[in-house]
């Protein structure tokens, strides 16, 4: 499981208070439907994105697991406020 983590701060003018909030990328089932040629509905059951080459590369946008590209699997975004 590949983790994307960014940091960014609240857009507010007072130098007193900051806030910081860290969101958590995660991308779950595959949802690509693999008999939309004929017409159909089929997915391949890849539960979860594996990455697979390193972060930075063009392996790290193709799924270990099934082959298909990053954008065909579910996105989760998680936000959390400090």
């Amino acid at each position: 499981m590949k983790k994307c983590q960014v940091v960014r701060k609240s857009g507010r003018r007072s130098c007193t208070s900051s806030s910081t909030a860290i969101t958590n990328v995660r991308y779950g089932e595959c949802q690509k439907n693999h008999a939309a040629n004929i017409g159909g509905y089929a997915v391949d059951g890849c539960r979860e994105f594996m990455a697979s080459d390193v972060e930075g590369t063009t392996g790290a946008l193709t799924c270990a697991a099934c082959g298909c590209h990053r954008n065909f699997h579910r996105r989760e975004v998680e936000t959390e406020v400090l």
